[in-house]
C-alpha cells in the first residue's frame, strides 16, 4: 500500500467529525438567517406604523361602495335650492315629479325617512337628525357664526365629527354633512342604480316583462329596440364605450403578442447554436433578447408614450418589445433541440435551405411555438389593462378614471368584473385553439 493512498482511522474520524460539525452549523445558521430577514422586514416596512395608519371605517366604506350606490339629497345653503341625485351625477338628477319615496321635498321643509326608523329634517338653515337609540341632533349654520350644535361638543361619540365650520354625522342608515355652503345627506342603497337606463329614459323603472311583452312605452320605437338603444347609449355607465374599450384591450394584446412572435421567429435562428455557427452573431442575438425582455413592459410603455404619445398602439408596441425578447429565447431553445435527422431527410430530397427550414424544422417547433404564443396572449390580455391605464387606451383608461374620482367605486368593480370575465374567455379560447391546432381534437 502506497503512502498516497493510505488513510488512518484517525484521519477518517476527523473528516467525519468536521463534516458533522459543518452540517450542524448550516442547520443552525439557516433559521437564524431567516429570522434575521423577517426582523428586518418587520422594521423596514414599518408594520407597526401600518397598523396604526389602517382605517377600518374607510375600508368598510370602500367595500360598500362597490356593491351599492349613494343617493344625494343636497341643499344649497346660499340659495335654498334642493337637489336629489344618484352619486351626485348631474345626469342622474331627479326632477320634482319622481323623487324617491323616502324623500319629501316641501316649500320650506325637506324630510328624509331612513330605513332604521330615523329621520332627517332640513328646515332652512336648521337640520334635525333623529337617531334611533341616541336622540335628536340639531345643528344650525350661519355665515357669521358658522355651525352650531345642540350637543355637548366635549363628549361626542366617534360617529359625530364637529367643528365650527363642519358637522358630519355617520350612521349605518345615512351620512349627514353640514357646512356654510351646503347641507348634504348620503343614503346608501343596494345595487347599481341607473345601470340599465338613466332617469331621462322612458324605460326607467319598467320591468323586463313590461319591456318585452307589454304595450309600447315609447310610441316612436319598439320596446326592445328602444330599450337596447337607451342601454347601449347610457350616459352614466357608458356601455358602448366600455365595449369598445374591451375591444381595444384585446387588440393591444393580440397585436403585441403575434407581432412579437413574427419578429422573434427569424431572429431565433440567429441565436440557435445549430443554425448560427458564428459566435458573434449568436451572442448579439441573445443579448438583444436579454435587453428587450430585461426592460419591464411598464417601462417600455412609459418610454414609448414619451416618444409616440398615448394610445392603444403604444401599448401594443410595449407588449411587442417585451415579448420579442421572451419569444426569442424560447424559440431559440426549441430550435436547438430539434431532431437533425428529420432535417437530413428533407435535405436528401434536394430541398433548398429555406425548404429545409420550412419542412424539416418548423413542423417540429410548431407545438411549442403555438403553446407559448397562446399562453402569452392570455397573459397579455390581463397586462394590457395596466398598460392601457398608462397609455390612455382600453379598459385600463376607464378603470383609472373611475378610481381618480374617489366616488365611482361601483364602476370600478364593474370594470374589474369585465376584465376577469375577459381573461377567463381568453383562457378558454386559447385552450380550445391549442387543442384544435396541436392535438387536432
Amino acid at each position: 500500500m502506497s503512502l498516497a493512498t493510505a488513510a488512518t482511522p484517525v484521519d477518517m474520524s476527523s473528516k467525519a467529525t468536521a463534516l458533522i460539525a459543518r452540517k450542524r452549523l448550516i442547520t443552525l445558521a439557516v433559521p437564524l438567517v431567516i429570522l434575521a430577514y423577517f426582523i428586518y422586514v418587520f422594521f423596514a416596512f414599518d408594520l407597526l406604523g401600518l397598523r396604526e395608519r389602517a382605517r377600518l371605517d374607510n375600508a368598510v366604506a370602500l367595500v360598500s361602495d362597490t356593491y351599492s350606490y349613494k343617493t344625494h339629497v343636497e341643499r344649497n345653503n346660499r340659495n335654498g335650492e334642493i337637489e336629489v341625485s344618484v352619486e351626485g351625477e348631474r345626469k342622474g338628477t331627479y326632477d320634482a315629479t319622481n323623487y324617491p319615496s323616502w324623500v319629501t321635498v316641501g316649500e320650506e321643509v325637506t324630510q328624509i325617512a331612513l330605513d332604521d326608523g330615523g329621520t332627517i329634517e332640513i328646515n332652512g338653515d336648521i337640520v334635525r337628525f333623529d337617531v334611533p337609540g341616541f336622540g335628536l341632533i340639531e345643528a344650525t349654520q350661519s355665515r357669521s357664526d358658522g355651525v352650531s350644535l345642540n350637543l355637548d361638543t366635549a363628549d361626542l361619540p366617534d360617529w359625530i365629527s364637529y367643528s365650527n365650520t363642519r358637522l358630519t354625522v355617520t350612521t349605518d342608515a345615512a351620512r349627514l354633512t353640514l357646512t356654510k355652503a351646503r347641507t348634504e345627506v348620503f343614503v346608501y342603497e343596494f345595487g347599481w342604480e341607473l345601470f340599465w337606463f338613466t332617469l331621462d329614459s322612458p324605460y326607467y323603472d319598467h320591468s323586463f316583462s313590461e319591456i318585452a311583452f307589454g304595450d309600447p312605452i315609447d310610441p316612436t320605437r319598439s320596446n326592445l329596440t328602444g330599450a337596447w338603444q337607451d342601454f347601449w347609449n347610457n350616459s352614466i355607465w357608458r356601455h358602448g364605450d366600455v365595449a369598445w374599450a374591451l375591444f381595444e384591450t384585446v387588440l393591444m394584446a393580440f397585436l403585441g403578442t403575434f407581432g412579437a412572435a413574427i419578429i422573434a421567429l427569424p431572429l431565433a435562428f440567429l441565436a440557435a447554436r445549430n443554425f448560427a455557427p458564428l459566435v458573434a452573431i449568436r451572442m448579439a442575438a441573445r443579448r438583444l433578447f436579454d435587453f428587450l425582455r430585461g426592460v419591464d413592459g411598464l417601462i417600455w410603455t412609459i418610454l414609448l408614450s414619451r416618444a409616440f404619445g398615448p394610445g392603444p398602439m403604444t401599448g401594443a408596441l410595449a407588449i411587442l418589445f417585451t415579448d420579442t425578447g421572451s419569444f426569442g429565447k424560447l424559440f431559440s431553445e426549441a430550435l436547438e433541440n430539434v431532431d437533425g435527422k428529420q432535417i437530413e431527410g428533407v435535405a436528401s430530397t434536394g430541398a433548398k435551405p429555406l425548404q429545409r427550414y420550412r419542412f424539416g424544422v418548423i413542423p417540429q417547433i410548431v407545438p411549442v411555438l403555438l403553446s407559448q404564443v397562446l399562453y402569452f396572449l392570455e397573459s397579455n390580455t390581463r397586462s394590457a389593462t395596466i398598460i392601457g391605464a398608462i397609455t390612455g387606451g382600453g379598459i385600463g383608461l376607464l378603470l383609472t378614471q373611475a378610481m381618480i374620482t374617489h366616488k365611482d367605486w361601483e364602476e370600478v368593480s364593474y370594470y374589474i368584473i369585465l376584465v376577469v370575465l375577459l381573461v377567463m374567455a381568453m383562457d378558454s379560447f386559447s385552450g380550445w385553439l391549442r387543442r384544435k391546432l396541436i392535438k387536432g381534437e
